[in-house]
């Protein structure tokens, strides 16, 4: 196989991009190469710079559940593009998608759109803290949130332990406002609200875990920690970023018959564009309104550009799972 071409591109890349790449686990250090650089994709195929054609697996991450450059995406993607990238102002794009969110999942009685899933869970940590007047969260074992600070934390020796970093830069303040259990392991979490309940904001988890595997939750868990996080005035947010709208339309909420208080949402939304979102009870949302002087700062210059949320329509199915948008 050929890749003199990506070998001269990463030896490139590596004099101006950290590691040689944008995102480490692109960078193909586990698996003892270097990385393919892709020159186009369609459907189900990639072609990287040498002209080797691959079946892609991965399908940038997640999203791209139609697989590469779908003909409704495209067509969807020019419509909304022709009439301008981001405007900085409120379109009906974002109206239309928001409402279609909370027609597939209807606990997210509010919807804020953001520019990634990071964006997306660190935002919903900061609502539950300024809803609660608290500060820590519990993060699950082996559940991933992002790379903001407070999810770069893994456990500890001990089963009360804080936290300890996975990364150099996550200071000693964030590693004590995570606290860690074992996901699918419910006495892990009721330990620590014994230990903790007058401190902790919100509960964050995958509800099907993504990022260790594929996990899905054990008989009766999830409704086990909605039961705590209600008994002790904990918010309980689900991740969807990786289960939402795969699993079904409703996601896995939907599925286990399980109401987050706050829910999470990815690329998927915008057909593999950059964009997230967080939304969740009214009242929760009501936190991030720009009215008033308890207003949660959330602010973002591209959040709901034209580019992100206008091909919504391209492969969402309707709010009971009866039809598809057309994909071609």
């Amino acid at each position: 196989m050929r890749t003199s071409r990506s070998k001269q591109l990463f030896s490139r890349a590596q004099r101006i991009l950290p590691g040689g790449v944008d995102s480490p686990v692109r960078a193909f250090a586990s698996v003892g190469t270097t990385p393919l650089f892709v020159k186009s994709a369609r459907g189900s195929r990639l072609t990287d710079a040498d002209g080797n054609t691959f079946i892609d697996y991965v399908m940038s991450w997640g999203p791209l559940i139609h697989g590469h450059a779908p003909a409704g995406l495209l067509r969807r993607l020019r419509l909304a593009l022709n009439r301008g990238t981001s405007f900085g102002a409120p379109s009906r794009l974002e109206v239309e998608l928001g409402e279609r969110v909370r027609a597939l999942m209807p606990s997210l009685e509010r919807v804020r759109f953001v520019n990634s899933g990071t964006e997306a869970t660190m935002s919903a940590v900061r609502v539950a803290r300024a809803a609660t007047g608290r500060e820590r969260i519990v993060k699950l074992e082996g559940c991933y949130h992002g790379h903001a600070d407070q999810f770069l934390v893994q456990a500890g020796s001990g089963a009360l332990t804080l936290g300890v970093p996975t990364s150099p830069g996550v200071t000693r303040g964030a590693m004590s406002d995570t606290l860690m259990a074992s996901y699918n392991h419910p006495d892990s979490v009721e330990r620590l609200f014994h230990a903790h309940a007058k401190d902790i904001a919100a509960l964050i988890v995958e509800p099907i875990a993504g990022n260790m595997g594929v996990v899905p939750p054990g008989h009766g868990y999830l409704k086990r920690l909605r039961e705590l996080c209600t008994a002790h005035g904990t918010l309980l947010i689900f991740d969807e970023v990786i289960s939402g709208f795969r699993v079904a339309p409703g996601g896995a909420q939907a599925v286990y018959g399980v109401r987050p208080d706050l829910t999470c949402l990815g690329k998927i939304i915008g057909g593999g564009l950059p964009v997230g979102a967080y939304g969740g009870r009214a009242d929760l949302m009501e936190l991030v309104t720009p009215f008033g002087a308890s207003s949660i700062s959330a602010r973002g210059s591209l959040r709901g550009s034209a580019r992100s949320v206008g091909a919504w329509p391209m492969g969402w199915p309707t709010p009971h799972g009866r039809r598809m948008w057309r994909c071609s």
